[in-house]
């Protein structure tokens, strides 16, 4: 089977087990617990998602000619269902997060963009794939250039070759350079040509709130507010992820639709036309939020290739990004645990006569 593209930012994540007497203490030397090393950003994180739901993954990004960016190629060589398309850049560092996650609070992140900044998806070739997965642009600063140029074109790229596109976003910082971009232009130009669309609230009230004076509104409200803009500009499929509202999805005409690439066009007539909000998943513990919403995205795009109804996916995406908050994988046997009416989605295709 020909293996879903995954590409854009990547990084290291570099994550102290922090005790509550954690701080800033300039002069002492603060006690921390042991810390956990493992890939992290879009294509790590919905990546590694998809492929423990059992799909082959190929991931597509930039690192340094340094050893952070061989433990990545390391670590994804380890990992079944993975393979990697790296290019190399001499010229920049990798990649990495530092990731600070006191008990009882959200977690906070210290970055270094390095190799991430010259990502073009110029080197990219999906060739047959069904699928290309693109995400954090706005941490992929080179892809916005001359009013997101390169963006659009990776993306039409990969639809001249019959995949399906779909794109995800990041909170976008507005003291950072990127904060001032033309955002509603640059989202206008990529959403003309991506059939999927997975970003969070924060994602797009970030990009898009006051670019297009769109006031403070209750979550849902403002989730279907932006849907029915992305679909407006074009897209096919949109699912916001909206914290404790849950999962909205949305989708476009079938005559659209029959235009997504090869995952998506066989889907229309089931897909067209949808509207629904599944609640998330309640879990015996949170262990993390690190990660969630790219899982989110993972399970919605592996019911995508399944064949799934709207519904299913929605639930699938919901209890995948469970998962990941509860500190497991989502594997099939995750999932089905969790979901039960999920189980479908993991047998097996069923042989030709």
């Amino acid at each position: 089977m020909t293996p879903i593209v995954v590409a854009g930012h990547i990084c290291l994540d570099l994550t102290p087990a922090l005790g509550p007497g954690a701080a800033l203490d300039p002069g002492r030397l603060i006690d921390v617990g042991p810390l956990r090393i493992g890939l992290g950003g879009c294509v790590a994180n919905t990546g590694l998602a998809l492929a423990d739901l059992g799909a082959d993954v190929s991931l597509h990004s930039t690192v340094g000619d340094d050893e952070l960016g061989r433990i990545v190629a390391d670590t994804i060589a380890r990992r079944p269902g993975l393979t990697a398309d790296l290019h190399v850049d001499h010229d920049h560092a990798t990649s990495y997060s530092l990731v600070l996650e006191p008990d009882g609070h959200d977690r906070t992140f210290w970055h270094h963009t390095g190799a991430n900044a010259v990502f073009t998806g110029e080197h990219l070739d999906v060739g047959d794939a069904p699928l290309l997965h693109l995400g954090y642009p706005p941490l992929l600063p080179a892809l916005l250039a001359e009013g997101g140029a390169p963006l659009e074109a990776v993306l039409s790229r990969a639809r001249a070759r019959g995949a399906t596109t779909s794109l995800d976003l990041a909170v976008v910082d507005p003291a950072s350079a990127v904060g001032a971009v033309d955002w509603a232009g640059i989202l206008k130009r990529a959403v003309a040509v991506t059939d999927v669309l997975t970003p969070s609230l924060d994602d797009l009230t970030s990009a898009l709130g006051g670019a297009l004076g769109i006031p403070p509104l209750p979550a849902a409200r403002a989730a279907g507010l932006y849907a029915d803009l992305l679909l407006s500009w074009g897209a096919a499929v949109v699912a916001i992820s909206a914290g404790s509202e849950g999962l909205l999805l949305r989708t476009a005409s079938a005559s659209r639709l029959a235009r997504g690439g090869r995952m998506l066009a066989p889907l229309a007539d089931r897909w067209a036309d949808v509207s629904l909000r599944v609640r998330p998943v309640a879990v015996p513990r949170v262990a993390t939020t690190n990660g969630a919403g790219d899982a989110s995205t993972a399970g919605l795009l592996f019911a995508l290739s399944r064949g799934s109804s709207p519904t299913l996916a929605a639930h699938l995406a919901a209890g995948t990004a469970a998962a990941v908050i509860a500190g497991d994988r989502p594997t099939p046997a995750t999932l089905t645990s969790l979901l039960p009416a999920t189980a479908a989605l993991f047998a097996p295709p069923a042989l030709a006569p």
